[in-house]
């Protein structure tokens, strides 16, 4: 018998470093979550008009093409999409990239580099995982 992917437990991870989407992919399919990885923003603005809405994204600020704030802003322009929890992680640690972020329509904002055990709680907020 066949199994299909849910979007119930499927996160999006928009990151344009590799080692960080490695680690990334790891941390969140080690608690369960099919994890779907876009490494620019161009490739991420592609997927969010043509594809089924994930359970959550993990966005970064600073990717090629297209940033993550343009991004955050398709996001929410998407009506299937809209309501998509948006986890944004930067390298920026200033209050107006915070402000931006959230005032784009980010859920909740992270430092690079970030404690794993925080992401997964802030992801936890969110979702649960399917286990």
């Amino acid at each position: 018998m066949q199994t299909h992917p849910t979007t119930a437990s499927t996160v999006l991870v928009v990151e344009d470093d590799e080692h960080i989407s490695q680690v990334l992919r790891f941390m969140l399919e080690r608690q369960g979550y099919q994890v779907v990885h876009m490494a620019d923003g161009r490739a991420a603005s592609q997927h969010i008009v043509a594809a089924e809405p994930p359970a959550l994204v993990l966005l970064d600020v600073m990717l090629p093409y297209v940033d993550g704030f343009e991004i955050v802003q398709l996001i929410r322009s998407q009506e299937s999409w809209r309501d998509v929890p948006v986890l944004m992680l930067t390298a920026k640690n200033t209050e107006r990239d915070t402000v931006r972020a959230l005032d784009a329509g980010a859920n909740d904002f992270v430092i690079k580099p970030f404690q794993p055990q925080e992401l997964l709680a802030r992801v936890r907020r969110f979702l649960r995982p399917s286990t």
